[in-house]
């Protein structure tokens, strides 16, 4: 077992990118339909099955032209291997339709041909299913035919049998003469035509056929008797017991006797209407979301395509409905509540914009509103307003729960024609983002400057990579000096990125990038390795005397399992002395720390590492959790420090005194920062601040030599 999957795992990495996305999605669909596939076909046949199948899907959507005749086929293929559930085919309409285009990363004005492929695929497969009863048919027809000639050989055992197959057929059949005499039928056919046995005895063909029909069943008749073909597939109307005209699908055959000549005809009929509202079913089903009976995603990119056109609304807004944790409510509550809540998210949807928008389902959690020429903005934010308000009440959980439900909503409106629509719904993805981001249970408007701020953040995050491997970045150093006598007593790592377009970056605004893409991890580790490596060279020169390093560890670091053993690791190959290194906890780490992290820092703690709170004086900590850090000092910036400017105000600077006294109670050692003049800095010792680092002590920030420089030392 332990070779196979080895060589499952060689085989998937030799696969390109397009092999790997296919079987991706290949194994998605299998597990979409698995429940509903009556096919004897094996798991891995199945998947191999549909990887063609998706090979074919994505050339008939991303190629030069539809794919329409492609998507029947494929349709057509699924009831060649036994693909004969019809929920079968739902689910792989809702599936291809929601999930091929963004798998692929095709662009959305492909919604079209995918719709077009969509009907492509259910029209071939019911063509194939009309085709394979009409197979099932033939043996009908055959034991219809055997039936007669038997009778006429007098082998009444066998033809009880075939008689009985000819009576039961759930398709109607007509027996009759080549003049058009009605020879023989099943039930089936007094049922389709709504005739009793004896009301339909003697009759022939040409009285069930509709007067502007009879011609053209008489010339399919002479075509089977001079052999020119051997059965015919028409379209023709019927006429009830009742003179309504039915149209209705006629598959007739020529039988012939021993010597040749035309004996009796075999016609199946099926019901054209039934066929067709199958079709019309199918194809609403593809377009559908079943859980809430509103349009799906696929429908919904159709709505925006169109609405984006020269010949779309003046304006248009298109509104992004997220329910927020939904998977916290699935979890918790599991997926048949889950889909309540759905359901009921939808109904409130509903009420608020039927007849206003389009709306429709977009996402598992998510729903969308397409509003063409609004009245304005505002009417607009009051119809999600009146949303919001339905959601707030709850919906009841076997009648003891109460859940609630609310919504994260971004809103992009655009005016004029000509629009791009893929954009407009990146644009409300973006606000509902932001939304979430702002703290859930609200609504934004997408606003154009901020998506572009961060989109250019975006891309600085993604070229962090690059600049690592092109040795961009560096790490300075800001100076920590003693109050009393003004040494240097530390220096606190800074990471800098000399960025090639936008020059050196400021640790702030590295910070605001690192987390855009989680790369806050890699390159605190690095920062921590430079800074170590630096930190125990100045160790080496002056021992005891050289200055304490003190670095930021971010919130993502805190919560890497590895922290212990990365931080130990770059201690032992820098030979900097665990008590040398001061790790700084900013206070909001402090509030969302776990019982782990706080472990993890224990034990770093018991290996010399110092730890150093950052407070910035944005609000009260938890005196317990403050007591399990065992923290070796606490650094004050931002507020605190300039409150205790000359000219603050009273209100600010009683603030500032109330913090560094509850700070000084605590008994561990102080530090300030942004120390600016030599008024604060007097203060700050008053306050038992043992060392501050700003402006007041000469430049903010150092490079590793003007350290040295510093250090009387020869530049390392």
């Amino acid at each position: 077992m332990v070779e196979q999957a080895t060589a499952a795992q060689q085989s998937r990495a030799e696969l390109g990118a397009y092999e790997l996305a296919r079987e991706d999605f290949a194994h998605r669909w299998a597990a979409a339909i698995g429940s509903t596939v009556l096919s004897a076909m094996s798991r891995e046949e199945v998947v191999r099955l549909l990887a063609g199948f998706t090979d074919e899907l994505h050339a008939a959507v991303a190629g030069e032209h539809p794919g329409v005749a492609q998507a029947q086929a494929l349709g057509r293929a699924m009831i060649e291997n036994d693909f004969i559930s019809t929920v079968t085919l739902e689910r792989t309409l809702a599936f291809v339709g929601e999930h091929l285009l963004p798998h692929f990363g095709l662009p959305a004005d492909r919604t079209h041909r995918l719709m077009a492929v969509l009907g492509g695929i259910a029209a071939g497969y019911s063509d194939a299913l009309r085709d394979r009863t009409l197979e099932q048919q033939e043996l009908s027809k055959s034991a219809a035919i055997m039936s007669i000639r038997e009778a006429e050989a007098a082998l009444r055992a066998s033809e009880a049998k075939f008689r009985a197959v000819f009576r039961t057929s759930a398709v109607a059949i007509a027996v009759t003469s080549p003049d058009g005499t009605l020879l023989d039928f099943n039930e089936a056919l007094l049922s389709l035509l709504g005739y009793t046995a004896d009301e339909i005895r003697g009759m022939t063909s040409r009285d069930l056929v509709h007067p502007d029909d009879r011609g053209a069943i008489d010339e399919i008749a002479g075509t089977l008797a001079t052999g020119g073909r051997d059965h015919v597939r028409v379209e023709k109307r019927l006429v009830r017991s009742d003179g309504e005209t039915m149209p209705a699908l006629v598959a007739m055959s020529l039988v012939r006797d021993e010597l040749g000549e035309p004996a009796y005809h075999v016609a199946m009929i099926e019901d054209l209407d039934e066929v067709r509202a199958l079709q019309t079913q199918l194809l609403k089903q593809s377009l559908n979301d079943a859980q809430t009976g509103l349009a799906n995603r696929a429908q919904f990119l159709g709505w925006l395509e169109g609405a984006s056109g020269s010949q779309g609304p003046d304006s248009a807004a298109l509104l992004v409905f997220n329910v927020d944790g939904f998977r916290v409510l699935n979890d918790a509550f599991g997926y048949e509540v889950g889909n309540r809540l759905l359901a009921s998210v939808a109904g409130h949807l509903r009420a608020v914009f039927d007849g206003v928008g389009e709306l429709a389902r977009i996402g598992p959690d998510e729903f969308g509103v397409l509003i063409r020429d609004p009245a304005d903005l505002r009417s607009v934010i009051a119809l999600v307003e009146e949303v919001v308000e339905l959601l707030a009440e709850p919906v009841w959980v076997d009648g003891a729960h109460g859940v609630g439900v609310s919504v994260s909503v971004g809103i992009a409106v655009r005016r004029g024609r000509g629009w791009d629509a893929a954009e407009l719904l990146r644009c409300a993805d973006v606000a509902v983002g932001w939304a979430k981001a702002d703290g859930k249970a609200q609504w934004v408007l997408h606003d154009p400057e901020r998506d572009q701020r961060d989109r250019a953040r975006f891309a600085l995050a993604a070229s962090i990579p690059g600049g690592l491997e092109q040795g961009d970045f560096r790490v300075d150093y800001a100076p920590v000096h003693s109050l009393a006598d003004r040494s240097l007593v530390a220096v606190e790592a800074k990471l800098r990125w000399d960025h090639p377009e936008h020059g050196l970056l400021d640790p702030h605004s590295l910070t605001s990038v690192c987390a855009s893409n989680g790369m806050a991890v890699l390159l605190g580790r690095w920062a921590l390795e430079q800074a170590c490596a630096q930190a125990g060279r100045w160790h080496a020169a002056l021992g005891d005397a050289a200055p304490a390093l003190q670095i930021d560890l971010s919130t993502r670091q805190c919560q890497e399992p590895e922290l212990v053993g990365s931080v130990l690791e770059v201690l032992r190959a820098s030979g900097l002395p665990a008590a040398k290194l001061l790790l700084e906890l900013n206070e909001h780490l402090i509030l969302t720390i776990n019982d782990e992290q706080v472990e993890n820092l224990a034990i770093l703690r018991e290996h010399g590492v110092r730890l150093l709170l950052d407070r910035q004086g944005s609000g009260a900590l938890p005196p317990e959790r403050l007591r399990e850090l065992g923290l070796n000092g606490v650094k004050y910036q931002s507020w605190p420090v300039r409150s205790l400017a000359a000219d603050a105000n009273r209100h600010d600077d009683s603030a500032a005194v109330a913090l560094f006294t509850w700070a000084r109670t605590l008994g561990m050692p102080l530090y300030a920062a942004d120390v600016d003049d030599e008024h604060k800095a007097a203060r700050l010792a008053e306050f038992g601040v043992r060392a501050a680092q700003g402006p007041l002590f000469g430049p903010e920030l150092l490079t590793a030599a003007e350290v040295d420089a510093l250090l009387a030392l020869p530049s390392s």
